[in-house]
């Protein structure tokens, strides 16, 4: 814990707020806020931070969160996180998700988002069930598995197949990560191979229509 702290202040040292103007003398004793995480996120230059760097940078964040230190990623907006993910370049991404820990962090992050940002008219004829596979995983075979099923306009993701699914899709994490936040085109994914699929593959190709996630 001791070495995660060290992290956090040079980290934080590394990134420099700009140069505010003075505050009047009288404004000298108010209390100073303390940024929103959105508004600190936004001030980072990700091209600065090299590979380890920027995985230092989220779990600082995520040690943050847990401690209760006042930032959580839970509370940065989608449009956020979103930019965060079209910034970080692809060796960045990969990265980020070979930490066991941190892979699972951002997962529970998308697929808590995705909840959040389910167009409500989806799933209200039957009820779709997709089934994922992550290369690189911990799970059998080497994959870490989740279902994500949508019912009359709300959306739940549990590591738990339980359910006969419509299409199961495996792809790399960062694959799913940039489709997940519209930072890639999943048709294009599809094309190129990148995203296997077993079951109903027009469906599938057509899966992020279920959601509304800003764009970055």
């Amino acid at each position: 814990m001791n070495q995660r702290r060290a992290t956090v202040r040079g980290l934080f040292a590394r990134i420099r707020p700009r140069q505010q103007a003075d505050p009047p003398a009288e404004a000298e004793s108010a209390q100073v806020e303390v940024p929103e995480l959105d508004a600190f996120a936004r001030r980072i230059d990700f091209s600065k931070l090299s590979t380890k760097q920027f995985v230092q940078l989220l779990d600082a964040l995520d040690m943050l969160g847990k401690t209760g230190a006042g930032f959580e990623l839970s509370t940065m907006r989608t449009e956020t996180f979103v930019w965060i993910i079209s910034q970080a370049s692809t060796e960045q991404l990969d990265a980020l998700m070979a930490k066991p820990n941190l892979r699972h962090v951002v997962f529970s992050e998308i697929f808590r988002r995705m909840s959040d940002h389910v167009r409500p008219e989806s799933g209200t004829n039957e009820q779709v069930v997709v089934h994922w596979r992550f290369s690189g995983g911990t799970g059998d075979d080497g994959f870490d598995r989740f279902q994500t099923v949508i019912d009359k306009g709300s959306c739940k993701s549990t590591m738990i197949q339980d359910l006969d699914p419509r299409a199961t899709l495996t792809l790399t994490p960062v694959d799913f990560l940039k489709v997940a936040t519209g930072n890639v085109n999943a048709t294009l994914l599809f094309v190129k191979g990148r995203v296997k699929v077993r079951g109903d593959i027009p469906f599938a190709a057509k899966f992020a229509d279920y959601f509304d996630l800003p764009h970055p």
